[in-house]
């Protein structure tokens, strides 16, 4: 069992916290006893497990050699404040757009220039819920393998499909695929319920601060907003995100 918080995995735990070394590497970190065993089930390559029998931590059944550690130093390389003795080394996921091929009627979610963690992990969570068929993160300002992406998904960047790509590629793909794409906007003229979001579409979210790309809103099909009657002028994305998605869920529940 490691028991020195300056013990050399421990280290490197601490390091894979940082997406330059997360980069050099290609590994990263996956936290909590559930997400670890989704990334299991999904097949992602784990490189270790490291579990802390006095937090509770217990290995999931795996074929990958696991280290035992004691209270603090599994505190010190973890970055949740009520830790649950479980996390692993993953290789980092395959996130090439042309690893993945949509159903005729695909539901693809694509998130451009999104800069928090919490957002993007949130409308991974979201779209495991809505049964999306794969997220394109386009140009993002964070990395799916942030440990923060990880733990705010709770396990769904390991559910849904996800490809990280340019808004150029993004869109070059959506347009070989024949994936009609809706750009969301708070200046569109068409509102979101009164938009048909059946067959293969793809729907676009935005940052906050800066929304959608001209080249996005240049290549849409179609651009909606959702009706706001208060008087902040922007909705959370990753709220904007649920709305949208579950506006097509309906939709096609009914069709």
């Amino acid at each position: 069992m490691i028991t020195s918080t300056s013990n050399p995995l421990v280290k490197e735990l601490v390091r894979l916290r940082e997406r330059r070394h997360r980069d050099a590497t290609g590994t990263f970190v996956i936290e909590g006893r559930r997400e670890v065993s989704l990334a299991v089930a999904a097949g992602v390559d784990i490189q270790r497990v490291v579990v802390s029998p006095p937090l509770g931590g217990e290995a999931p059944i795996t074929e990958a050699p696991v280290i035992e550690m004691a209270e603090a130093p599994f505190r010190r390389a973890s970055i949740r404040q009520n830790p649950d003795g479980v996390l692993a080394v993953a290789r980092h996921l395959d996130t090439a757009l042309g690893s993945h091929t949509l159903p005729p009627d695909g539901l693809v979610l694509v998130v451009e220039g999104i800069e928090k963690p919490g957002n993007l992990g949130a409308m991974l969570r979201t779209a495991d819920a809505a049964g999306v068929d794969l997220v394109v993160v386009a140009d993002p300002a964070t990395d799916v393998h942030n440990p923060n992406v990880v733990r705010a998904s709770q396990g769904a960047l390991f559910t849904v499909p996800v490809a990280v790509a340019s808004h150029d590629e993004a869109l070059g793909w959506l347009e070989a695929s024949q994936v009609r794409l809706v750009a969301t906007t708070p200046d569109a003229a068409s509102e979101l319920w009164a938009t048909d979001l059946t067959g293969a579409v793809a729907l676009a979210v935005g940052a906050e601060a800066t929304g959608l790309s001209q080249r996005m809103l240049d290549a849409a099909a179609i651009r909606v907003r959702v009706p706001m009657y208060g008087r902040v002028d922007s909705l959370n994305a990753s709220v904007t995100a649920g709305i949208v998605l579950y506006e097509a869920v309906r939709q096609r529940r009914h069709s």
